[in-house]
């Protein structure tokens, strides 16, 4: 699901405020992996904070993308079973699915905030930055899972989204 699927302005706007949000932390990311190679491989000075911005950004930007930006429709699923059942075996399997999903994340979730609000007091051997913030993006990761479930269980109980080909 995509924000702005759920409808009105304001969800259009999250839509692509998350979008600007994850482009600037790929940028971010491309800027210093060019940054790196060029003082690495050019001037024959390697940086030490650049490996590190860019395994911080790198984690940002892939848990950030999974999270708000890429709609459900554009994972990678396996359809094989759920294009040869009828419409009531796929509401069927799509809500047990999204219940499991959302159902592990929710359960997860509290010992993965205990797990980063602990590692606030490390930092990061050169940057310094709080592993906390380091670790965040899966937070937001779990807590975008749980929602995302409970949204498409709530369309499926409706019969939205059950058709049998990708539709884009």
């Amino acid at each position: 699901m995509r924000i702005a699927k759920a409808g009105g302005a304001a969800a259009v706007w999250l839509q692509r405020a998350a979008n600007a949000i994850g482009g600037t932390l790929f940028l971010m990311l491309f800027v210093v992996f060019v940054i790196q190679i060029t003082a690495r491989f050019g001037l024959n000075q390697p940086l030490p904070w650049s490996d590190e911005a860019a395994v911080v950004l790198y984690l940002w930007v892939i848990m950030w993308a999974a999270a708000v930006v890429v709609p459900t429709r554009e994972h990678v699923v396996f359809d094989l079973v759920w294009n040869s059942v009828g419409p009531r075996a796929r509401q069927a399997m799509a809500i047990a699915g999204h219940l499991m999903m959302g159902g592990l994340a929710l359960t997860g979730l509290p010992a993965t905030w205990d797990y980063v609000y602990f590692m606030r007091r490390e930092g990061t051997p050169v940057l310094e930055l709080s592993m906390m913030w380091v670790f965040m993006p899966l937070v937001l990761l779990m807590v975008a899972l749980v929602l995302r479930s409970a949204w498409a269980i709530w369309q499926a109980a409706r019969g939205v989204g059950l058709q049998t080909e990708l539709r884009l």
